[in-house]
């Protein structure tokens, strides 16, 4: 009788278990919400970025910024395999409303995470970001970035609340031409102006600093930038935040 009902409770237990899980499944709701769960695999629950510091934070970053990465990855500017073969199948159109979908997230940061970087490193972190390096004809972070480097409607996007190691990537991706964007590429162009001494100090700062009160990207900036950036143009009708 033993060897019997053992594999009867096993079965029992089984069909207990997937019953359970089918509860558990999530409606089909067909929203874009529903239909970008793929996204936080990587990027976090909602798009607030994953804790191995290297998939970035999307959600409340600018519309047109998120369209502009997301035709990089597709057409070939930018490299990540996984990125490119999600999106190759995906209109210009159907793009724009992924951008839009995160764009319009508004979700609380986290606290900057501890860094480990000498005083003096970090002063001059600070002095690039705000002051830039004249000598070197290398604008400050403020001057395209915003005065609280939190981005700038539509398509620049902002600099806080992101991982030291995203940042040195991506920065140090902008030096050897393996992430690129629309011409003129003004990225490019002050990734290489920096020494690597000087992009790892910047990207320290950068990501020891607490979000402000209002992290919200502004609209505009209070004079134009010193260099001009290329950008691909928003769809008619696109959402702008």
């Amino acid at each position: 009788m033993t060897t019997l009902r053992l594999p009867a409770l096993l079965l029992l237990l089984l069909l207990s278990l997937l019953t359970s899980a089918a509860r558990a499944t999530a409606k089909f709701e067909d929203t874009m919400a529903q239909r970008t769960l793929a996204c936080s695999v990587c990027h976090g629950a909602e798009g607030r970025a994953a804790a191995d510091g290297y998939y970035p934070r999307i959600a409340g970053k600018p519309a047109g910024y998120l369209y502009n990465q997301l035709l990089h990855f597709r057409e070939g500017r930018r490299h990540y395999g996984l990125m490119t073969r999600l999106l190759e199948p995906l209109s210009d159109a159907y793009l724009s409303e992924i951008a839009g979908h995160f764009a319009s997230l508004d979700l609380p940061y986290p606290p900057p995470a501890r860094v480990t970087a000498t005083p003096a490193v970090l002063e001059r972190g600070r002095l690039l970001a705000l002051q830039g390096d004249p000598s070197h004809k290398l604008p400050a972070c403020v001057a395209c970035h915003g005065t609280r480097l939190t981005g700038v409607q539509p398509n620049t996007p902002g600099l806080l609340g992101l991982p030291r190691d995203y940042l040195n990537a991506q920065l140090g991706a902008w030096r050897s031409g393996q992430r690129r964007a629309h011409a003129p590429d003004c990225m490019a162009q002050v990734a290489r102006t920096l020494t690597p001494e000087d992009l790892n100090a910047v990207a320290n700062w950068l990501a020891a600093q607490p979000l402000p009160a209002n992290p919200h990207p502004v609209t505009r900036l209070p004079m134009p930038p010193s260099v001009a950036c290329g950008s691909a143009i928003l769809p008619a009708g696109a959402m702008t935040r």
